[in-house]
């Protein structure tokens, strides 16, 4: 069995100094790493049996050979799945004997291993058949000697089952198709906690006896698809894609690059995986593992956010200067112009313009891979957004013109009251910063303490326009000045009025849509 494990390998181990190198697929490697621990040297039966011809692996034949001469004969070497091996050897084991390795091979696979059966025999005499005779005659391959099988586990990763229960938290579907034995399939997709019953795991030929409506409710039923082709995983990616599901597929092999491609995101290993898989994916995993996978999806669900509470802040701080100015040409002769342009300047580009920088470090928010995930045509200003981008905005203008015209009509002077209004601006937007960190969340459950970026940017926007308010620089530029401790706590406490307003908002939100988190 070793000699045909050996014989029948396209992949190359050897030993160079203290290290092995080795190339090719890893089953090959692993079948040459068996033989050379038990004395078995490929190199020296090359020698002896010199190879002449070759059918590679295709996924539909089920088996790999190689041909060899040997005193004048052919010699076949062939390697694959046990059902497919143990019928080309049904003259020398007869039905009993095929049984029960069948038999066998079902306990291997049942205890998760990937059962690999071998053979070997003579087919004809070199001088009577020419090799492309000899390469397609399958026929031939009817009486060949049963060699033994070999078992063997890619045992799961560290961390691949609670990845796919994150998975399954997230509202993501996780499916497993492969070519082993749908007997190993579902001892791994158990481990994994993929699938509990064989009722979950479908073969690629019941695939392939299904009409479309079948196939595509196999596709949405089943979590385990076992002895499938190129084409079926093609055509499963296809089934899921046309019911709506937004695709990930993972790969790292050649015939694994369709269904890289036909997916919404195709995505393929670094280490084992071919050129033409990272060719046909939009993502390369360097480490081979699907934990990374998970790890990623968090990471840009938190990118995801912080884009949003960036745009919330900056659009809904935004149209408020721009409601604050609006209302005050509307009453016309009622209100002098609330804020210079150098005063509008320094709100958007120095004091907003750090708050938003700090938000884009936020952290991310509790419970964020148990969300349901979004609908990939949702747009960023969905009602959520446009709800809460309005209030804000309304409040915050409301309040600021409301202030404007009542120190006016208290015979403020119209500098005094704009540097007044400015600073209420600035405690806008640093309270306001609260109410963006979470869309759901009330922002006093929210520790700013976890937060270091966004209380730093805080911090550093109020200090920076007290220190403009008495450096005499920034007192002309803006024609600020340093005000009262009785304006302070009144322009804080007017500034706390968003806060309230988006907080009644978050909990009139919950009860609405108490399952939507972006909807």
């Amino acid at each position: 069995m070793l000699d045909v494990a050996a014989l029948c390998n396209k992949g190359d181990l050897r030993r160079r100094g203290d290290h092995w190198v080795w190339h090719g697929d890893p089953t090959d490697v692993a079948l040459l790493s068996l033989a050379n621990k038990l004395g078995v040297e490929r190199d020296k039966l090359l020698e002896r049996y010199p190879q002449v011809g070759a059918i590679p692996f295709e996924p539909e034949n089920q088996y790999a050979a190689t041909f060899h001469h040997c005193d004048g004969h052919y010699l076949a070497i062939v390697k694959g799945a046990p059902e497919r091996i143990l019928r080309m050897c049904e003259q020398t084991l007869q039905r009993a004997g095929i049984a029960e390795q069948l038999a066998t091979a079902e306990a291997m696979a049942g205890a998760g291993y990937r059962a690999l059966a071998f053979a070997e025999g003579q087919i004809g005499d070199g001088a009577a058949r020419s090799e492309t005779d000899l390469l397609w005659n399958h026929d031939s391959f009817t009486r060949l000697t049963f060699a033994g099988f070999v078992g063997m586990i890619d045992p799961l990763r560290p961390g691949a089952r609670e990845a796919v229960h994150r998975c399954h938290d997230a509202g993501i579907e996780v499916m497993m198709i492969t070519g082993d034995h749908p007997v190993t399939a579902l001892a791994i997709a158990r481990e994994l906690d993929l699938a509990t019953s064989s009722s979950q795991v479908v073969t690629g030929t019941e695939l392939s006896q299904m009409d479309e409506g079948q196939f595509s409710e196999s596709v949405e039923r089943a979590r385990v698809f076992a002895r499938v082709a190129p084409k079926q995983k093609l055509d499963i990616v296809n089934a899921a894609r046309r019911q709506g599901h937004f695709v990930a597929v993972t790969g790292d092999g050649v015939n694994d690059a369709p269904a890289l491609r036909a997916a919404n995101i195709g995505v393929a290993m670094g280490k084992s995986g071919t050129d033409v898989a990272r060719e046909a994916a939009e993502l390369v995993i360097s480490d081979d593992n699907f934990a990374t996978i998970v790890n990623g999806i968090e990471e840009g669900r938190v990118a995801y956010d912080n884009v949003r509470k960036v745009i919330y802040l900056l659009v809904s701080t935004g149209a408020a200067e721009v409601l604050l100015i609006g209302t005050a040409f509307a009453v016309g002769a009622w209100l002098p112009l609330p804020l210079l342009a150098v005063q509008l300047l320094w709100l958007n580009l120095v004091t907003n313009g750090i708050q938003g920088i700090a938000m884009a470090f936020e952290p991310a928010e509790a419970g964020i891979l148990r969300r349901p995930p979004r609908r990939p045509t949702e747009p960023i200003f969905n009602r959520l957004m446009v709800e809460r981008t309005i209030v804000a905005a309304v409040v915050m203008a409301a309040v600021g013109v409301g202030a404007f015209w009542w120190m006016i009509a208290h015979e403020w002077s119209e500098p005094a009251a704009r540097n007044a209004l400015l600073l209420l601006m600035v405690l806008f937007e640093n309270i306001h910063i609260g109410n963006c960190r979470s869309e759901t969340q009330s922002a006093l459950r929210l520790s700013t303490l976890k937060s270091p970026f966004l209380l730093a940017g805080a911090l550093g926007a109020l200090a920076i326009h007290v220190a403009a308010m008495h450096l005499p620089l920034f007192q002309g530029m803006l024609q600020i000045e340093p005000v009262s401790a009785t304006v302070w706590l009144s322009m804080f406490g007017l500034s706390l009025t968003v806060f309230v307003a988006i907080e009644i908002h978050k909990w009139t939100w919950s009860w609405r849509l108490p399952q939507t988190h972006h909807q």
